[in-house]
């Protein structure tokens, strides 16, 4: 008789110590398709980024209502969240895949681009249009927007995953799916430092 007591408790503390359930970005391919899109992306030396400026990227623009893209991916990416009449976030709580935090406050939580501005202007963006890159910065289609721990993402910034990836190690297998899908997805160029750092993310998932 003790077996389905002991079922019963380890199913009650795994939902405990769980991270809460979360919505979360459309799901990147595969590590397979993952790994013949990272082939197929133009091997090239970043640019050199003159002439670059966030507001070449006119982003958090108005989705619907009063919500922009920022509050947006709040509410998607959030439990149990609440906004206001201007649509901003006041409770709820947010899982951070990229250190396994959660926190309970929209001030905690900055809108990741997976593929910094930067790093696509550095990588192509430069010779797009301005529509082009306001869809890029507004992505809700992609793997491009995640909701994650603020300072974590300041400590990202403009890294490629040459040379910066996620505190947590069980989610660099997601973290290389989604960056190759964003840049398979707008055609964007690697360089050779940040394939060789995929391939490796990749051998995780």
């Amino acid at each position: 008789m003790r077996r389905p007591v002991l079922v019963a408790l380890t199913t009650i503390l795994t939902a405990l110590t769980a991270p809460p359930a979360t919505a979360a970005p459309p799901p990147p391919p595969e590590a397979v398709t993952a790994l013949e899109h990272l082939v197929a992306l133009r091997t090239e030396a970043e640019g050199s980024g003159a002439g670059y400026s966030r507001e070449l990227f006119p982003h958090w623009i108005t989705i619907s209502g009063t919500c922009n893209t920022r509050e947006t991916v709040l509410k998607r990416d959030g439990v149990n969240v609440v906004t206001n009449k201007g649509c901003a976030a006041v409770s709820g709580s947010w899982y951070s895949p990229y250190d396994g935090a959660t926190w309970y406050a929209a001030s905690d939580i900055d809108i990741d681009h997976m593929v910094p501005l930067y790093e696509a202007w550095q990588s192509g963006a430069d010779t797009w249009t301005t529509e082009r890159r306001r869809r890029f910065a507004n992505d809700l289609e992609s793997s491009q927007l995640w909701a994650v721990t603020d300072n974590v993402n300041q400590q990202k910034s403009d890294k490629d995953p040459a040379t910066w990836k996620p505190p947590l190690e069980s989610f660099h297998c997601t973290y290389a799916r989604s960056w190759i899908d964003v840049k398979w997805r707008y055609d964007l160029s690697a360089d050779i430092a940040e394939k060789a750092a995929l391939t490796t993310m990749l051998a995780t998932c």
